[in-house]
């Protein structure tokens, strides 16, 4: 079957090469793209993507708030109306208030690309105007993303999937690759892995998909409380003789400053397992049986999610994770890693991309915190008070922690733009909303899951009435007076074909026709040279090597050394809540799908003892309330998930009533309140109480 090469540019580290089949002038079905190779595989949201190019909802006209925001109510426009007023306010905002009082929430919703990427777009456009407010770090990595350079000198700590060959054990702590992706080749490779006899361990509070088809062993943990149990398989490793006494002379700083600290004498707590299984919730056989087993394999590949930093003292678990595998000589070795989050990890291959400009506007406030910094301003502490908020590639209102806040922080702004292809929760609240094009209706070159880059070529004309993002802000440029710096005099079409002369593809031709090209190194992993020669090679850190005691990180008020950093649930709000991705949905892309949601419907997973314990059977509403909201939605009562704990898959859309939550939408339940000193995201550190509804 012949197909067009296209791939989704979705904000799941997937980058998968697809091929889409076209029947009487629409999408009929998308399929791999067998360039691609063994390993590099697409997923049901790839496959069924379709169903998003083809939705009866899709946004086909401009729109202008008419009633209440958040009421639904809005005027179709025309295109030169909507752009108008938008350039009007944009322009008012500037002369009023200065360019630092409109907040730019660009977003990840198209992110792979290096043309229709909506954060890089948003960037360049707000940034020629004269600047707009930043934010710093994100939703996704902000603890991981701050911490890593504090112990290895840089984010660039990943691996390609195919050096997975070269591993005798894999811990996949917290990393649910099969549902969440992180990259396109990654579960072929460990299903690879397993088939030669390599054991699979899963650590997980829950028994997800990659639990039960990856995973030879299921560890359960307590959400929020990796740290304990990472300090306690160090404390065995240590006992045991099991560290690597010469690797950590060589190439780590600080090793005896937490070596002390794990085995109390620092602090008169040996970190031992029986200590950490009151802690964490897992055994502590299982903790020595998981020591030694670690121990003794070399190369280990410690695989850590991103779920392990999203939480109160996400940093720590980021930090004893690389100070694991620092310990038995695991980092820069073939077949092991750093321990921190890998997927897209590693230079990039070399692609021209749109520049994004610099920020003549220094003002920033942390992405987490985008309605604390609308809704207190400079009275709260912030910066600046923002006026306008410009959307372009997210759902924030949705995507946001509390909903509540999310939706006050839009009704204090004076105005709001939004770029949207579905009327979602963030563009119901804005004042104009513009019709957006999907992958399907673009072409562009996107950076992949590894080290390759894709061809997606525009399958089908835009539906009419729709622009692409980048088309929009032409349009807005050219009323504000930027049009020439934006486009630099370039068409969409000249743009791809220079980021593609930036690149190191020589046969331009095939590339657009197999839609794939391959770099020549597809097992490189980072340190590799810091390991070869470490005073040749020296990391970006003050010591030169792997930096367990950071001075610099004590300056940002925490330990120098990792510490357990975590808050318990109360009485009142009892259980831990947990809001992972779903295997169906990108975030809150697809959620109103029809297909999307019947193959996975928003419910509660229980487990038997704490719904027995509230009288709770399968399939029966209940009432989920936090200090910030209430969620009324059907329980699924089921062993995957530990006692103590509860989950609701994050993504779907809200619907209230009376006050309360309808739809599962998990953010109605979840806090602003970030961990610091990353002040990144905690939404796996959610206490609530369950009851019948």
């Amino acid at each position: 079957m012949t197909g067009i090469p296209f791939t989704c540019n979705l904000d799941c580290g997937g980058g998968c090469p697809l091929l889409a089949i076209v029947k009487d002038g629409k999408v009929s079905k998308v399929i791999d793209n067998p360039a691609g190779g063994e390993y590099i595989k697409g997923c049901v949201r790839g496959y069924q993507s379709h169903r998003i190019q083809n939705a009866p909802d899709r946004l086909t006209k401009p729109l202008i708030r008419t009633g209440p925001r958040g009421s639904g109510e809005f005027k179709e426009v025309t295109w030169k109306e909507a752009l108008d007023l938008v350039a009007e306010k944009l322009s008012e905002v500037k002369e009023k208030h200065g360019n630092e009082a409109i907040l730019n929430l660009g977003g990840s919703g198209a992110i792979m690309s290096v043309l229709h990427n909506t954060k890089r777009l948003a960037n360049r456009f707000l940034h020629l105007f004269g600047g707009a407010t930043g934010r710093w770090l994100g939703y996704s990595s902000a603890a991981n993303m701050f911490t890593l350079p504090y112990l290895l000198g840089t984010v660039q700590a990943g691996f390609d999937p195919a050096s997975l060959k070269h591993s005798n054990l894999i811990i996949l702590w917290g990393s649910n690759v099969v549902d969440n992706r992180f990259g396109s080749a990654t579960e072929s490779w460990i299903r690879d892995a397993k088939r030669r006899g390599v054991k699979v361990i899963t650590i997980d509070p829950r028994a997800t998909n990659t639990v039960k088809t990856l995973g030879d062993q299921w560890i359960k943990v307590l959400p929020g409380t990796d740290t304990a149990l990472m300090m306690a398989v160090l404390n065995v490793l240590i006992k045991e003789d099991l560290v690597d006494r010469a690797y950590i002379e060589k190439y780590v700083y600080g090793f005896k400053e937490l070596e002390n600290h794990i085995l109390g004498l620092d602090d008169g707590v040996d970190k031992t397992p029986e200590w950490a299984e009151k802690v964490c919730g897992t055994p502590s056989e299982t903790i020595m049986q998981l020591a030694l087993e670690y121990g003794n394999a070399k190369p280990t590949c410690l695989i850590t999610g991103l779920a392990i930093q999203r939480v109160i003292g996400g940093e720590e678990a980021v930090r004893m994770a690389v100070s694991l595998q620092a310990a038995t000589g695991n980092i820069g070795v073939k077949g092991g890693s750093s321990g921190g989050y890998f997927s897209n990890m590693l230079p990039s291959m070399k692609v021209g991309a749109i520049d994004t400009m610099p920020n003549p506007v220094k003002a920033t406030v942390p992405t987490y915190e985008w309605a604390d910094a609308i809704i207190q301003g400079k009275k709260g502490g912030y910066p600046v008070d923002i006026k306008f908020v410009y959307v372009l590639g997210t759902n924030y209102l949705n995507q946001g922690s509390d909903i509540k806040k999310n939706k006050e922080a839009f009704e204090k702004a004076d105005f709001s733009v939004a770029h949207e292809r579905f009327m979602t929760a963030t563009a119901l609240h804005c004042d104009v909303v513009f019709p957006v094009s999907t992958s399907f209706e673009r072409t562009d070159v996107m950076k992949g899951g590894g080290n390759f880059l894709l061809y997606s070529k525009q399958v089908v004309p835009k539906l009419d009435g729709v622009k692409h993002d980048y088309e929009i802000l032409c349009q807005l440029a050219e009323r504000l007076g930027i049009i020439e710096e934006f486009t630099e005099g370039k068409t969409e079409a000249e743009w791809i074909d220079q980021f593609i002369a930036e690149s190191e593809i020589e046969d331009v031709e095939e590339f657009k026709e197999k839609g794939i090209y391959l770099g020549k190194e597809q097992e490189r992993g980072a340190f590799t040279d810091f390991i070869e020669d470490p005073d040749k090679y020296p990391l970006d850190t003050p010591s030169g090597k792997i930096q367990l005691y950071s001075e610099e990180f004590a300056m940002k008020g925490a330990s120098p050394i990792p510490t357990l950093r975590s808050i318990k649930p109360n009485t009142e709000n009892p259980l831990r809540l947990v809001t992972p991705k779903s295997r169906y949905r990108t975030h809150s892309q697809n959620y109103n799908i029809k297909w999307f949601q019947e193959m996975d419907p928003q419910k509660l997973w229980i487990n038997p003892v704490d719904a027995v314990e509230r009288g709770i059977i399968d399939g029966e509403r209940v009432l989920i309330s936090s200090p910030q909201g209430k969620i009324r939605i059907e329980a699924f009562v089921t062993e995957d998930i530990m006692p103590g704990v509860v989950c609701l898959l994050e993504g779907a859309w809200p619907k209230y009533e009376d006050d309360i939550e309808v739809q599962g939408s998990a953010n109605a339940v979840t806090s602003t309140r970030p961990t610091l000193p990353s002040h990144g995201s905690r939404t796996h550190t959610v206490y609530v109480q369950v009851k019948k509804a």
